[in-house]
């Protein structure tokens, strides 16, 4: 039976919302619900996450790892998603998940993911336009920095 938190937790989701409400109720099923204690890890930064991660409570703390790192920063919002591109790409992260404060999140596994983008042209067109626009914005928002950067400004 789909836990009616999960199911929401997908509905809320921002990413998501390629997909139909029949597509997330698949994937809610095929999502595995998780508990976190205070300090829990998720993943470290250099492994290959087998999937992403919806947040239905509590508070995570995303911490940057490297060269050039960030700052750690929070996710809290129910229904943000953890490591997107996990559910495509079989990549190391550059970032460790941990939780904050007791944590349930969905796990949503990338197999499930790409089982539904191959069975669904529309899913998968979705999917390739979401993801071209999140990384555009991204790319987007280094512009500033960068030609800064070519200008020789700190």
């Amino acid at each position: 039976m789909i836990s009616d938190d999960a199911a929401e937790a997908l509905a809320r989701a921002e990413f998501f919302d390629i997909c139909d409400e029949q597509q997330r109720g698949l994937l809610a099923f095929a999502g595995d619900r998780q508990r976190f204690e205070p300090d829990a890890v998720l993943y470290q930064a250099g492994e290959v996450p087998e999937g992403a991660f919806v947040l239905i409570s509590g508070t995570l703390k995303a911490k940057p790892e490297g060269v050039g790192a960030g700052m750690p920063y929070a996710i809290s919002e129910p229904g943000s998603v953890v490591s997107t591109m996990a559910l495509i790409l079989a990549k190391p992260r550059p970032v460790t998940i941990s939780a904050v404060t007791e944590c349930v999140a969905l796990f949503i596994p990338r197999h499930a993911f790409m089982k539904l983008v191959q069975q669904s042209p529309d899913l998968a067109q979705r999917a390739v336009e979401r993801i071209e626009r999140d990384l555009g914005s991204y790319l987007g928002a280094l512009e500033p920095v960068a030609r800064r950067m070519k200008a020789g400004e700190p």
